[in-house]
């Protein structure tokens, strides 16, 4: 529960804010808490998500009583929390736990045909786009030192762009 801490917080931000996010993911099972608050989630044919049952660690010196205590209470905040992620999601209980029971990792492409997320190409977004400006290739000189510097860093600064 540890490590998923900041991200229930995210999510509790996200959900309860004013504004509209939007969350594209690629691997990361924390990240599903944000994801799941989002009101656009993006996958890419490469997302994987992992669904597992909670995992929980103590410190290292925890007490017989903390840790029976700890037990009894563990159970119920794992239900909580799975029913909670999937009212987030908009996934029926039962359909999420088919994910979460085995441990299961699920793809992108799974998402988008269950309806959670939509399935976005990343050849399409601009900042995976070649780039393609029109000014000609800086070229690379030696300096004495044999220190390659381009062109650019050559030239006086009231000449540079």
């Amino acid at each position: 529960m540890k490590g998923a801490a900041p991200y229930l917080m995210l999510a509790g931000g996200i959900g309860g804010a004013a504004f509209h996010a939007h969350f594209a993911t690629t691997m990361d099972n924390p990240a599903l808490w944000p994801f799941a608050a989002c009101t656009r989630r993006m996958v890419t044919p490469y997302s994987v998500l992992l669904f597992h049952p909670m995992k929980w660690q103590s410190e290292e010196h925890v007490g017989p009583a903390e840790a029976a205590e700890w037990a009894r209470h563990f159970s119920n905040l794992e239900q909580d929390m799975d029913s909670l992620l999937a009212e987030l999601l908009g996934l029926p209980p039962a359909d999420m736990e088919k994910w979460i029971t085995p441990g299961r990792y699920v793809s992108g492409r799974e998402m988008a045909e269950a309806g959670l997320a939509e399935l976005i190409d990343l050849r399409k977004i601009k900042a995976f786009q070649p780039t393609g400006t029109t000014a000609a290739p800086r070229r690379r000189k030696r300096v004495p030192s044999g220190i390659a510097v381009s062109s650019e860093a050559s030239r006086p600064a009231a000449q540079r762009r």
